[in-house]
């Protein structure tokens, strides 16, 4: 079976799970996402175009980054750290505030 080098937005979201106007919004995000459009105007996804939407989909619902986040993580500028992990960070954080302020209401 020849595999086909081109995908229209319905099957490349449907293979990502992404809906097609999340994939016209991402677009507009992320300049490396650009796929080609033929001669009707209708985008043509390649390979390395749905490789990079489950990338875009993994920083950004994986590992909890935001767009910008995302950009930064895709530019290679981002900390390596992932959004999963910086969270985690804060919120042990702010549970070590909490137990803290229990301990101030529990010592009156």
């Amino acid at each position: 079976m020849v595999e086909k080098k081109f995908r229209s937005t319905t099957e490349v979201s449907k293979t990502t799970g992404i809906e097609p106007h999340v994939l016209r919004y991402w677009e507009t995000e992320f300049p490396s996402l650009r796929p080609s459009k033929n001669r009707a105007g209708k985008r043509d996804y390649e390979k390395k175009d749905i490789e990079l939407i489950f990338k875009i989909k993994e920083l950004l619902y994986e590992e909890l980054y935001t767009i910008a986040g995302a950009k930064k993580r895709l530019q290679g500028k981002a900390n390596k750290t992932s959004g999963r992990e910086t969270l985690k960070f804060t919120l042990s954080g702010i549970k070590r505030e909490l137990v803290s302020i229990l301990e101030l209401l529990e010592s009156d």
